[in-house]
């Protein structure tokens, strides 16, 4: 662990040594289009207060976003990969519907919803519930039969063999495809900004891009990676944390 962390290190030192090289030192490549790596970090303390409050706003919608997803996708993901008629008869469905990129659903969404707030939150709920609804669907369908006949045979009710049999056995899965929906929910997130937001991460980098600030551009660019590394760490840790009986087992 210890030489995994001093190998990362090492890699973003030379990482930035070198982008220091071609911008700083030398001036190989155009200052206005790549900046240095010193006048990016002073520009990411100047925008500190601004960063910090499009963070919480892009967190506000990524979290309502995701969280509805969640909570949608993972029970109808259960009962639709447990039932085989339903799923036989949604299958169809998800093939069709699953595939589609969600920012098409974006003018629809400002066009139909009141606010911007609740186009991004649909949109983002739309891109983060199929990957996680098919990934439940597939862990529900990976469950030995033989365990649901045994709960079958121990008088198992319905919400017990959910939430006790399913769940447990289709939650490798489930974390699978939460992984992609939060990367997803993400991209959508900056995508919508970018269209019609006056706050947050996204829309930080299109306003400064309209203006042919790139060294902004790119503070904002690392500002949205640092958040992302962050958000995904989080998870993995949350994922880890959840399938910590199968390394015991």
């Amino acid at each position: 662990m210890k030489q995994t962390t001093l190998d990362r290190v090492l890699l973003i030192g030379a990482l930035l040594l070198l982008w220091q090289t071609v911008t700083g030192w030398h001036s190989l490549l155009d200052p206005l289009l790549f900046p240095s790596p010193s006048k990016v970090l002073m520009l990411i303390w100047e925008d500190k207060t601004v960063f910090l409050k499009s963070i919480l706003n892009s967190f506000r919608l990524l979290f309502f976003g995701y969280a509805l997803a969640v909570a949608t996708a993972i029970p109808l993901g259960l009962i639709v990969g447990w039932q085989k008629r339903l799923y036989a008869a949604v299958e169809p469905l998800m093939n069709v519907l699953g595939p589609i990129p969600p920012i098409v659903y974006i003018p629809y969404a400002i066009a139909l919803l009141p606010t911007f707030t609740h186009s991004s939150i649909f949109v983002i709920f739309i891109g983060a519930f199929w990957p996680l609804f098919i990934n439940t669907v597939a862990g529900v369908r990976s469950v030995e039969r033989g365990i649901i006949d045994s709960a079958r045979t121990l008088g198992v009710g319905r919400l017990t063999m959910l939430t006790r049999v399913l769940l447990p056995g289709a939650l490798p899965h489930i974390l699978t495809g939460g992984t992609v929906s939060l990367v997803l929910a993400f991209i959508l997130l900056t995508a919508a900004e970018m269209i019609g937001a006056t706050s947050g991460l996204g829309w930080y980098v299109k306003y400064f891009a309209d203006f042919a600030d790139y060294p902004r551009v790119v503070a904002g660019i690392l500002i949205i990676g640092a958040v992302v590394l962050v958000l995904m760490g989080g998870y993995n840790r949350l994922a880890a944390y959840a399938l910590r009986w199968k390394k015991t087992a």
